[in-house]
C-alpha cells in the first residue's frame, strides 16, 4: 500500500492507494470516530462491493442509495441524503462515507459540508477519474441546469481509500474518461510523467496494476502538493481546471447526458493546446503531440457539432473562473507549464471557436 498526506495543518489527511483496501477493517475504522455513519453509494457500485465493504464496520451503516449518473448530481438528490440522515437522527460525530465515483464524492462531500454545518466523511472513490482527481481536495458541489458545480463547498475528506482493485470492474470508457484527469496533471506541472504517460498508456489501458499504481500516486501526489499550496482555488489551484472551462460548457449544452466528464476534459484540453498554439504560445507540434496523447487514451477530441460560438461563449461566461466578464482560461505556455489568463484578444477566441464549429 502506498501512501500520501495531504498537508493542510489540522486539516490533513492521508490518501492509501492499493489493492483490496476494501478488505482492510482497520483502514476504514481508525478514521470513524464513532458507530454513526452512512455509507452513500448507486446501484452499480453497491452491487459490486458493498458486500464486500459492510462486513469491515463493526456495526452496520446507513445506506444510502442514489442514482447513478451526472445529470442526477442537484440538489433534489441532495435533499433525499439530508432526510435520511435526519429521519435516522445523525448527529454532529456522524460521519459519511462517498463509495463510488465522482458524482457521488461531490454529493457525499456536500452534504456532510452542509448538514449541521459540517460533519466528518471518507471519501473511497472506484473510479479512476474519482481515486486521481475529485476525491482529493475537497471540492465538493451539486449542479445547476445553467452550470456545472455552481452551488458547493470546500470541505475536506478525514480521509481517502483508493482500492485499485476496483479498477477492473470499470467500463473501457470509463477509465479513458479517468486518464484524461491523468494526462492533464502531465500538461500542468510535469514534462517528464507526460512523456511516460505517451510511452505506457498502452499499459494503462490494460489495467497493469504497476503502471497504474505510480500514475494514480503521481496525480495525487501532484494535487495534494498544489492543494496545500491554494486550498481554496485563490491562485495556483486554479491550473487544475485544465480543459475545464471549454469542458464544462459542452457538459451544461449536452445537459451532462452525452458525454462524460472525463471525456469533456478531453476535449476541453485539445481545444486549450489548440487555443494556446493560436495565441502562439505553444508549438504546433507540441499541440499536436497533446491531441496525440490524449487520442491514445480513447478519449474524444472535438467538441459537438452543433455547439456554435455564442453557445461557447455564452456557457463559458458562467464559468467560475469569470472574473468581471472576463473569461479567464487555463493555457499552456509549454507542455508542463501552465497559467491562468484573460489577458488575450477576446476577437480571437470567437474566431478560434468559429473555425472549431465550421470543421
Amino acid at each position: 500500500m502506498e501512501s500520501i498526506n495531504v498537508e493542510l495543518g489540522q486539516r490533513s489527511y492521508p490518501i492509501y492507494i492499493g489493492e483490496n483496501l476494501l478488505e482492510q477493517a482497520t483502514l476504514l475504522n481508525k478514521h470513524i470516530k464513532n458507530s454513526k455513519c452512512a455509507v452513500i453509494t448507486n446501484p452499480t457500485v453497491k452491487e459490486l462491493y458493498w458486500s464486500s465493504l459492510e462486513k469491515v464496520f463493526d456495526e452496520p451503516p446507513l445506506l444510502i442509495t442514489l442514482e447513478d449518473g451526472e445529470q442526477h448530481k442537484n440538489l433534489d438528490t441532495l435533499n433525499i441524503i439530508f432526510t435520511q440522515l435526519l429521519e435516522n437522527f445523525f448527529d454532529r460525530k456522524s460521519t459519511l462515507i462517498a463509495l463510488g465515483g465522482g458524482v457521488i464524492g461531490d454529493m457525499t462531500g456536500f452534504a456532510a459540508a452542509c448538514y449541521q454545518r459540517g460533519i466528518d466523511f471518507i471519501q473511497i472513490p472506484t473510479t479512476l477519474l474519482s481515486q486521481v482527481d475529485s476525491s482529493v481536495g475537497g471540492k465538493t458541489a451539486v449542479n445547476h441546469p445553467l452550470g456545472k458545480n455552481m452551488v458547493g463547498a470546500f470541505h475536506q475528506p478525514i480521509a481517502v481509500i483508493s482500492d485499485t482493485s476496483s479498477l477492473k470492474t470499470l467500463p473501457s470508457r470509463e477509465l479513458s474518461a479517468g486518464l484524461a484527469e491523468v494526462i492533464k496533471y502531465g500538461f500542468i506541472n510535469d514534462i517528464d510523467f507526460l512523456h511516460w504517460l505517451e510511452k505506457n498508456m498502452p499499459d494503462l489501458l490494460s489495467l497493469d496494476n504497476k503502471a497504474m499504481t505510480y500514475a494514480i500516486k503521481k496525480s495525487c501526489e501532484i494535487k495534494a502538493d498544489i492543494v496545500a499550496r491554494d486550498e481554496t482555488e485563490q491562485s495556483v489551484r486554479a491550473l487544475l481546471n485544465l480543459g475545464h472551462t471549454f469542458g464544462h460548457a459542452i457538459e451544461t449544452f449536452t445537459e451532462y447526458k452525452t458525454y462524460l466528464h472525463g471525456e469533456c476534459v478531453g476535449i476541453g484540453m485539445v481545444m486549450a493546446a489548440e487555443f494556446s498554439h493560436r495565441l502562439n504560445l505553444i508549438s504546433k507540434s507540441d499541440c499536436e503531440l497533446s491531441k496525440k496523447i490524449i487520442a491514445s487514451a480513447n478519449l474524444p477530441t472535438q467538441p459537438p457539432a452543433d455547439m456554435s460560438k455564442d453557445i461557447f461563449i455564452e456557457l463559458m461566461m458562467r464559468d467560475k473562473k469569470t472574473l468581471n466578464n472576463n473569461i479567464r482560461l487555463v493555457l499552456l505556455e509549454k507542455l508542463g507549464g501552465a497559467f491562468v489568463s484573460s489577458d488575450y484578444d477576446p476577437d480571437i477566441l470567437a474566431n478560434y471557436l468559429d473555425q472549431v464549429h465550421q470543421r
